[in-house]
């Protein structure tokens, strides 16, 4: 089957976080300072795919707040197209991460009645474009309502010209683990490409492993299957062959993006591969190695420097297929 000569472009539909650390510079007797870096799962993945070099469009609802002006500079300086994204009148969602000594980040949102919850089928339907070889979504937008009905129904649209991709980026501190495990099947039946963590596998199966909740999974409809598992690498199940792909060493700062970073690097190199856009005929658990190794190492330096600062790949090393990376400033 020929491949393409260049990657179509990727579409990523979710909600735009600010991810608040403390400063301790800042922090003194009585008052605690934070600093906001803009984040969210699928705005991530984004700029991440961005600076990759995938052409990627953002589908979002920003706030006309501090917040929401926040997200719009940093994914339109990293490339990212915002054609399609919504201006709303309510907050942006704000997140306090508390960092482990591990890296390891935990967090607490502020959520309610944000505006990266409220799509509606009118504004979902003029989003659409045909040019798209994969829609991405998932996380917090595709859970919760009233917006996230909405998108599945777009899916079910859009499949029918591109490649589904899902992450569903479990938060059980905004919404109970059951909530996810109820429609997780729906997705399963409208994705082509499922990617979680392991921390998502023990809330969504609990006390099932990576090849019980891969055949589950298949079973419900979805091709790829893709867990992460931090330190110890990745676990892919394309139609029921698996794989694993180990991590490269890193000196971890921080994990913040890790995930969402390893999702853009996976669907990166699948788009330069070519089996995005339809069910993914032609993908061979080759492409898959391949891919996923291509995941683990933009994972892996994300998590050398601090928050979610995804690396901006050399142009013209990905062209001859070489995989360098230039630092951010």
């Amino acid at each position: 089957m020929a491949r393409p000569q260049s990657p179509r472009g990727v579409t990523v539909l979710g909600e735009c976080v600010a991810d608040a650390f403390v400063d301790p510079a800042g922090s003194g007797a009585g008052e605690l300072a934070l600093r906001a870096l803009p984040g969210g799962g699928p705005a991530n993945t984004a700029v991440a795919l961005a600076r990759l070099g995938t052409p990627t469009r953002f589908l979002g609802r920003f706030s006309s707040d501090a917040f929401g002006a926040l997200f719009r500079a940093r994914l339109a300086a990293s490339g990212v197209d915002l054609t399609g994204s919504v201006a709303a009148p309510e907050a942006s969602t704000l997140a306090v991460a508390d960092l482990e000594e591990t890296g390891q980040a935990t967090y607490t949102f502020y959520a309610d009645i944000a505006a990266d919850w409220q799509w509606t089928d009118d504004e979902l339907a003029a989003t659409r474009q045909d040019d798209a070889a994969c829609l991405h979504t998932g996380s917090l937008a595709l859970i919760r309502q009233p917006g996230g009905r909405h998108i599945e129904d777009h899916l079910a649209q859009t499949r029918e010209h591109a490649t589904v991709s899902i992450d569903p980026n479990v938060r059980p501190l905004l919404v109970p683990p059951s909530a996810y495990r109820e429609r997780l099947p729906h997705w399963c039946a409208l994705a082509d490409i499922l990617r979680l963590s392991e921390d998502d596998l023990a809330l969504l199966l609990p006390g099932a492993g990576p090849d019980q909740a891969c055949d589950t999974w298949h079973a419900a409809g979805v091709r790829l299957v893709v867990i992460t598992l931090g330190g110890r690498g990745a676990v892919a199940s394309l139609d029921g062959v698996r794989v694993t792909v180990p991590a490269p060493a890193v000196d971890a700062v921080d994990t913040v993006g890790a995930g969402d970073s390893f999702t853009a690097g996976l669907l990166h190199r699948l788009a330069n591969l070519g089996p995005l856009g339809g069910r993914l005929d032609g993908l061979s658990l080759e492409d898959v190695t391949d891919a996923c190794h291509f995941a683990a190492r933009v994972a892996a330096l994300i998590c050398s420097v601090v928050g979610a600062n995804p690396p901006r790949a050399n142009e013209a090393a990905l062209q001859t297929g070489v995989e360098r990376f230039l630092p951010h400033p």
